[in-house]
């Protein structure tokens, strides 16, 4: 138990320098950040929702760089074919004659941005539901495996809904949490102004804070961080207290419940400790749960949202 303790004290000082490292860059959003890395720590993905211009692209460059992972991004747009994403297979010509070799797409490589996801065809959202899923890609007869770690941190806008194709339920069940961007603070803009229109160089280089090889031993820790049975069983209860809640058309499946369970383990390493706590299963319901439940029309008629549906079956447990 000393042994593991300290590892998980390893884990959280690392988390701790690339926090510290991501915000040399990045003003603000310190809750977005927390929630990415814990995404991060589980081996999962996310989708990241805000208006435009709210620097969703440059932290997920930016912890790309700080964790040392081979970065590509995707720019989604209504006429992209699944092969622009997965890759295709190409005749090349040789000296014994014409050959096929398949020549990968910008889905090979450690952290992936789907940027604006929704204005993609259903085909190609398609494209990434088997490397989300089971880390591997299908062409032709082959199948090829993916980088370990594979991330995909997508991005939507959610005011925008011309030339838009909303992610189907299936596909939104992938992403471990779903990440609300908000707008800064006063002071944080005046910043991020002052920073980026003054007279010297705005740009800021990082560091990058850990291997590939090292965080994966992070991830392997993060399902050790011990959780007591009951609040592993406040955690599937509030999950299966979205499928007969009132408000709720549809709840979550067990698979957000396993969710759950792994995105507080994860922020009680970012949050410094070494065992989950009642408030992290708390904080981490509604990231995790907002995109896997509908409301019904009654309470959306009403103005409520799924946030609102979490948060009152969280205090009512």
């Amino acid at each position: 138990m000393t042994d593991r303790n300290q590892a998980i004290d390893d884990v959280t000082n690392r988390i701790q320098a690339i926090r510290s490292e991501v915000q040399r860059r990045i003003v603000g959003q310190e809750q977005v950040v927390d929630q990415v890395l814990a995404c991060l720590l589980c081996d999962g993905n996310a989708l990241l929702e805000s208006t435009p211009g709210l620097g969703k692209t440059l932290l997920v460059r930016t912890l790309a760089e700080v964790t040392g992972l081979s970065f590509s991004r995707i720019q989604n747009t209504p006429d992209l074919m699944p092969s622009d994403v997965i890759g295709t297979e190409m005749v090349r010509e040789t000296e014994t004659g014409r050959t096929f070799t398949f020549e990968k797409g910008p889905v090979f490589a450690n952290l992936v941005l789907s940027d604006e996801i929704n204005r993609a065809t259903p085909k190609t959202q398609s494209a990434l539901l088997e490397a989300m899923e089971e880390g591997q890609v299908t062409a032709g007869n082959e199948t090829y495996d993916l980088p370990e770690p594979f991330f995909v941190l997508a991005t939507q806008n959610p005011i925008d809904q011309e030339g838009t194709y909303p992610l189907p339920e299936a596909q939104s069940d992938r992403f471990l949490m779903k990440i609300l961007v908000d707008y800064p603070s006063a002071a944080a803009e005046r910043e991020i102004v002052d920073r980026y229109t003054g007279d010297v160089d705005a740009s800021v280089s990082v560091e990058s804070k850990v291997s590939t090889r090292e965080l994966r031993k992070m991830q392997q820790l993060t399902h050790q961080v011990p959780i007591a049975d009951d609040l592993r069983d406040l955690a599937v209860d509030l999950v299966r207290d979205t499928r007969t809640a009132e408000d709720l058309e549809y709840g979550a499946s067990p698979r957000a419940s396993m969710s759950l369970v792994r995105a507080a383990k994860a922020r009680a390493l970012v949050e410094g400790r070494t065992h989950v706590g009642r408030e992290d299963i708390t904080a981490m319901a509604v990231p995790v749960l907002r995109h896997r439940v509908v409301v019904d029309f009654r309470a959306e008629r009403e103005g409520l949202t799924p946030d609102d549906a979490i948060r009152a079956l969280v205090e009512d447990r």
